[in-house]
């Protein structure tokens, strides 16, 4: 019994998750996406009418996957709980660190390559990190930390410090640098 096949938007936006975090948005050409989703042009501008759409259902997607990963942790664990193992746990930023072909965080990358702050794509990014920021804020306030608004603004630059700094540094040093300075955080709760 063979496998049914993906519907043409999952396949392109699937060929968008893997070729534009390896090689960047502006690398990738919408030839190649068609090619690698094996869908048609038509098919492909029926579905997303630009490239630009196309990086925004990127981030959104990469957007989902972080809130499933914080609200999942949440839904078992304590706040601060749910705080560490978002850094520390299985499949939090510390194991990405680690992955062989990380290329650093997929929103700071993006926001890289779009630097109009008015665009579609900045605007999905910057939502993404306000809901974080606004998220571990709520997290920090929900366990107890008498600063939860400074706190999430330490957290933040913890995660965009520790996904470039890796590139800069053993990605193992990295990851127990991000989770004792992490640990620091929450020991005031």
């Amino acid at each position: 019994m063979s496998e049914k096949p993906l519907p043409a938007r999952e396949r392109i936006l699937g060929a968008a998750l893997r070729l534009f975090y390896k090689e960047g948005v502006r690398a990738v050409g919408v030839d190649r996406l068609i090619a690698e989703s094996g869908v048609t042009k038509a098919t492909f501008y029926r579905h997303f009418p630009s490239k630009e759409e196309l990086v925004v259902a990127y981030v959104q997607s990469v957007d989902r996957d972080a809130r499933n990963l914080i609200d999942s942790a949440r839904a078992r664990l304590s706040a601060a709980a749910a705080i560490e193992e978002f850094f520390s746990g299985p499949g939090g930023l510390g194991d990405k660190l680690c992955r062989p072909g990380f290329r650093g965080c997929p929103f700071l990358n993006v926001a890289a390559e779009h630097p109009d702050p008015e665009s579609p794509v900045s605007r999905a990014i910057r939502s993404h990190m306000d809901w974080l920021h606004d998220r571990l804020r709520a997290l920090l306030q929900e366990a107890g930390h008498p600063a939860p608004g400074p706190a999430a603004d330490r957290l933040m630059l913890l995660r965009h410090g520790g996904m470039t700094q890796v590139q800069f540094m053993d990605p193992v040093h990295a990851r127990g640098v991000l989770e004792s300075a992490v640990r620091e955080v929450l020991a005031q709760v």
